[in-house]
């Protein structure tokens, strides 16, 4: 024991930096590890999570739904209207919205202002009173989006008469649902519900829609895949930088357009609305995403996560192995750039079904492949960087159909493993636009945030009980 003093102190610690500083001033050699016990300290959801860290009934399933992701070969084959995609909506009265399911008194205000719009550009009514009459009657039904196959930005709302892309799933034939976007300004994803802006959505399905369709089925199917893959090539990470997905997309239907045999003014017009609109692509990114997770999700004891999505209060999840249950937690703020005028004091909770982008490995988890969105959310190219490789600890694998220039052609990290993020303490990145919380102010910035882990610590323990009773009852 005397000799221990004598020699010179080689130390490792692990948890509070006081610790190695008080070290350091005795004259040790010390090295500090970032370390937190897994689940924030929950000593029940670390226990339920050893009991599935390498059990093989996970591993087997995680690598069937990480190969079936893999597979996943998304096609824009159609543009229609919802209420011909979404049978139910042919049923009642029924409005779709982004994020975990909510009631209408506890959504925030641009949900609730895009809902009353839809109604609008539906004519179920004409007022705010009448449209809230008639949802707090039962007259008007909400839904999560991704209860029916679709996704939609920011608030995320979909009636029956807004026009609709249609990606299918090549391999499996299961299809994904998303409306079209608006473009900047006052805009229903934001809540505006102004004449101006039902009357440009009046718009987009009596002219753009079609405009789409005649286009689609003169030049033919549009396989997203390569188109994205091309799109990350040129600088775009497709969540909030999508101008080369758009231009690259154009590119395939102008022609075609142009060639249909509409009316010259009614083609020029949704020409310029497309070449306008830098995120026109986002849509298409969140339904190839959409159905990309679709294709990995019920494999029964799979920790994979297949739904990351925001309803402006809270965030909620959903595991390829616990199918269509919901795991929610408060939506953490986002931080980032403001416009001017703006701040963190205007700002609605993170927002939108965009996350679907997040989850399927594109978005934050590709940032390296996009350094100039730094300059919209914040940080440097090296953050941008650091962000794809961090995300690589808690994830399944690569895609590599989805590779990032700047780190040297290496795949995006993508199938999210909820055990991943419980143990080691590292929440999947999202990068984001904000949105005012009053309806229809519109955007007031972008930036980053991070899934809630709450989230994940409840989802691992639902997981891990579907586990012990399968073997169980098995034994």
């Amino acid at each position: 024991m005397s000799n221990l003093f004598d020699q010179s102190l080689k130390v490792a610690n692990c948890g509070l930096d006081s610790f190695a500083s008080n070290l350091h001033e005795a004259g040790g050699d010390v090295n500090s590890l970032s370390w937190q016990p897994p689940a924030y300290g929950d000593v029940q959801a670390g226990l339920e999570l050893a009991s599935l860290i390498n059990h093989p009934l996970v591993e087997q399933a995680n690598q069937r739904a990480f190969a079936q992701y893999l597979d996943a070969q998304p096609v824009l084959v159609d543009v229609t209207t919802a209420v011909e995609s979404i049978p139910a909506m042919a049923e009642r009265k029924l409005i779709l919205h982004a994020g975990p399911p909510i009631a209408w008194e506890n959504m925030c205000g641009p949900v609730k202002g895009a809902i009353v719009g839809a109604i609008f550009l539906e004519g179920w009514a004409t007022s705010q009173e009448q449209a809230e009459r008639l949802i707090l009657d039962g007259t008007v039904a909400l839904a999560p989006c991704h209860h029916y196959q679709a996704v939609g930005p920011m608030a995320g709302i979909i009636s029956p008469s807004m026009p609709v892309f249609v990606v299918e799933n090549r391999p499996t034939g299961r299809r994904a649902y998303t409306n079209m976007n608006e473009g900047l300004g006052k805009v229903l994803r934001f809540g505006a519900n102004s004449p101006e802006v039902i009357e440009r959505l009046r718009w987009m399905g009596e002219e753009l829609a079609p405009a789409l369709s005649a286009a689609l089925h003169m030049f033919g199917e549009v396989e997203l895949k390569p188109l994205i893959a091309q799109a990350l090539h040129m600088g775009d990470e497709v969540h909030n930088r999508n101008a080369a997905a758009t231009g690259l997309l154009v590119k395939r239907l102008i022609p075609a357009m142009l060639g249909s045999g509409l009316p010259l003014d009614e083609v020029r017009r949704a020409i310029a609305f497309i070449l306008g609109n830098d995120h026109f692509f986002l849509n298409l990114s969140m339904a190839a995403s959409k159905v990309m997770m679709d294709a990995a999700a019920n494999v029964p004891f799979s920790s994979m996560v297949t739904v990351m999505a925001r309803n402006g209060v809270e965030f909620g999840v959903r595991l390829s192995g616990t199918g269509n249950q919901w795991f929610t937690a408060r939506a953490n703020p986002v931080e980032g750039l403001f416009f001017p005028g703006y701040g963190v004091d205007d700002a609605a909770a993170d927002l939108g079904d965009s996350a679907i982008t997040e989850t399927a490995g594109l978005g934050g988890f590709a940032m390296a492949s996009s350094p100039a969105i730094v300059k919209f959310v914040g940080g440097t190219p090296t953050d941008a960087i650091a962000h794809s490789l961090r995300m690589r600890s808690i994830t399944l694998g690569g895609n590599g159909a989805f590779t990032l220039p700047a780190m040297n052609f290496a795949p995006t990290a993508a199938g999210i493993d909820a055990r991943k993020v419980v143990d080691q303490n590292i929440l999947p990145v999202i990068n984001t636009g904000i949105a005012h919380k009053q309806a229809g102010v519109g955007q007031i910035g972008a930036g980053i945030t991070t899934a809630p882990m709450p989230c994940f610590i409840e989802a691992i323990r639902a997981l891990a009980a579907q586990v012990r009773e399968h073997t169980g009852a098995a034994s």
